[in-house]
């Protein structure tokens, strides 16, 4: 089963929220590739809190080749926002999301689509907030129209990029996508 699951926190106080950007892209993504020739492909919008997103993942991977079937989609404070980044079996850059299926999984060996989230100046430098409690309140302010018109519009290029994973691999979908 190819699995792609929008990280993000349950909820209408949550909905537009930055760190809710997973579930977003994952929503849009799966709304595209409703009528896709992709076989096996199933969406994952986990209904428990982002810091236990590892509960909701892990029944689905029971085996190595679904972990390599696997790619998680989720927000980025260190992207700018409008630009993502594919990687695969790196550690969780402190995302506590993406830790706990870290954790539940045993392994890191999966594929990541990172969407930014964060401001940036016009020579694209990020302006992310400094200081834990400036730093929750921005993961958990709401976007604001043209920010979320921006997610929508990165959205087409997240599906191209979950098309091309599982039809051509991921090697070429980062070669393509990661510029």
């Amino acid at each position: 089963m190819r699995l792609v699951v929008g990280l993000g926190n349950p909820g209408s106080e949550y909905e537009n929220t930055r760190h809710n950007t997973g579930r977003i892209v994952a929503g849009h993504v799966a709304k595209r590739l409703e009528n896709s020739k992709i076989k096996f492909l199933k969406f994952l919008l986990p209904d428990n809190f982002m810091n236990n997103s590892g509960k909701a993942v892990a029944p689905l991977i029971k085996s190595k080749k679904d972990l390599k079937d696997l790619v998680v989609v989720y927000d980025d404070i260190d992207l700018p926002l409008g630009k993502m980044k594919i990687s695969f079996n790196r550690s969780s850059g402190g995302h506590n999301g993406l830790g706990s299926i870290i954790k539940s999984l045993k392994s890191q060996e999966f594929a990541r689509i990172r969407i930014g989230i964060s401001p940036a100046t016009p020579k694209g430098v990020v302006k992310k907030p400094k200081g834990e409690k400036a730093v929750l309140n921005f993961l958990l302010g709401e976007f604001k129209k043209p920010e979320l018109d921006a997610i929508k519009k990165l959205s087409k290029k997240v599906t191209e990029a979950v098309e091309m994973i599982y039809a051509e691999g991921l090697w070429k979908a980062m070669s393509l996508y990661n510029k």
